[in-house]
C-alpha cells in the first residue's frame, strides 16, 4: 500500500480543485484495505472512499482519510448458458471495463461506454446512459465495513438502486468500501437503442452490434463533452429532473418544443441541459467557473475555480431555472467539505 501525508488532491479529481488531505492511501487488496482501516490514525479521523474523483467537488482541503482502490482484476466467477458473471476490482477503470466486455462479445454496459470513473464507484453513484444504468446489470457488490473491518456482499436489491442513487450514497455513505462488483452480462445482447435516437446514429456507423453501438456513444459524448485533461469537469453536473404530467403539459403550452422522456403514468422527465440553456447560461462564466458551450449541463473550471466559485455558479443556475420553469435541479456531483 502506499501512504501519502498532507497530499493534494488533484489527482484524484477531474474538476481540478487544488485541494489537498491529510491522508491519501491506496491499496490493492482487501487484506490491505481492512490493515489500512485497523490503524489508530484512521479509526480517529473520518474517511472518504475515493475512485478517480470524476463525480465530486471538493469545497475545501479534506481534514481526514481519502482512500483509493488499486485493485485491478477482472475474473469470470460463473457461468450459464445466456450469462457471464464477471467480479471486476473496484479500482478498474470503468470504460477499461466497457471496452473488455465489448471485445468479449458480452453485451450490457456497451450505452455506458465513455463514461468517466472507476468501477467501484460506478456501483456506488448507479451512473446512467442512453436508457442503461449500471444497476441492471449488477448482481452483487462486495464491501468491507469502514468500522469492523469484517467483508459483507450486498445483493442487487440490498443496494437500494435509485436514479443516481444507492443506499452507499444514502444510510451507510462511508460506512461500507467498495473492493469489487460482480456484473451479469449477457452473451447474446439485447440492444437499447431508442434513447434519444441513438438507433438512428449507431446505423450511420454500420451494422447494430456491440462495437458500433460503443463507437458511436463515445463519438457523441466527445463532441459534447470536454476532455477533463484539458478543461476540469465531473461530467453531468445536475440530475435531469422528474416532474408531474401536469407540470409538464403547463410548461408544454409556453415551450411547445421542450424535449421529455416519459417515466410513468403520472410523471415526464425534462433534460436538465435544456431547462439551464432556455435560461441563457450555456457558455457563461462567473469568476473562474463556467458553463460549457457545448453542453449546458456542465459546469467547468476554466482554470484556477475553487470548489466555492463552481457552487456559487450552480446555485445561480437552480435560481433561474426554478424562478422559470418551478423545477428545482439537484446537482448529481456530491460536494465534499
Amino acid at each position: 500500500m502506499i501512504v501519502n501525508t498532507n497530499a493534494s488532491l488533484l489527482p484524484y479529481n477531474t474538476f481540478g480543485i487544488a485541494a489537498k488531505a491529510d491522508y491519501i492511501i491506496e491499496y490493492d487488496s482487501v487484506a490491505d484495505l481492512q490493515k489500512v482501516l485497523q490503524a489508530e490514525y484512521v479509526k480517529s479521523n473520518r474517511i472518504l472512499p475515493l475512485g478517480s474523483g470524476s463525480n465530486l467537488l471538493f469545497l475545501n482541503d479534506f481534514k481526514g482519510v481519502v482512500l483509493h482502490s488499486v485493485i485491478r482484476t477482472i475474473a469470470t466467477i460463473k457461468e450459464d448458458e445466456d450469462s457471464v458473471y464477471l467480479e471486476v476490482g473496484s479500482g478498474v477503470v470503468w470504460d477499461d471495463f466497457v471496452a473488455y466486455c465489448v471485445e468479449n462479445e458480452l453485451g450490457g454496459v456497451e450505452n455506458l461506454s465513455n463514461i468517466p470513473g472507476e468501477t467501484g464507484a460506478s456501483a456506488v453513484q448507479n451512473i446512467g446512459a442512453y436508457g442503461v444504468e449500471v444497476k441492471d446489470v449488477i448482481e452483487q457488490v462486495n464491501t468491507v465495513e469502514a468500522r469492523s473491518t469484517i467483508e459483507r456482499t450486498f445483493s442487487n436489491s440490498e443496494c437500494e438502486y435509485d436514479y443516481r442513487e444507492s443506499i452507499f450514497k444514502k444510510g451507510l455513505k462511508a460506512k461500507y468500501i467498495v473492493t469489487s462488483v460482480v456484473f451479469k452480462l449477457a452473451k447474446k445482447p439485447t440492444f437499447k437503442l431508442n434513447y434519444s435516437k441513438l438507433e438512428e446514429e449507431v446505423l450511420k456507423n454500420g451494422a447494430v452490434n456491440l462495437q458500433t453501438v460503443r463507437n458511436t456513444i463515445i463519438a457523441i459524448r466527445q463532441s459534447k463533452l470536454p476532455d477533463t485533461t484539458n478543461l476540469g469537469n465531473a461530467g453531468s453536473f445536475f440530475m435531469n429532473p422528474v416532474v408531474s404530467k401536469q407540470h409538464f403539459h403547463e410548461l408544454e403550452v409556453h415551450y411547445p418544443q421542450i424535449p421529455h422522456y416519459f417515466v410513468s403514468e403520472t410523471e415526464e422527465k425534462v433534460p436538465a441541459g435544456w431547462l439551464i440553456e432556455q435560461c441563457g447560461w450555456k457558455g457563461k462564466n462567473i469568476a473562474n467557473a463556467g458553463v460549457h458551450d457545448k453542453q449546458a449541463l456542465v459546469l467547468v473550471n476554466r482554470g484556477g475555480a475553487t470548489g466555492a466559485e463552481i457552487v456559487f455558479l450552480a446555485e445561480q443556475i437552480q435560481l433561474s431555472v426554478k424562478d422559470k420553469f418551478g423545477i428545482g435541479l439537484h446537482p448529481e456531483v456530491n460536494y465534499i467539505e
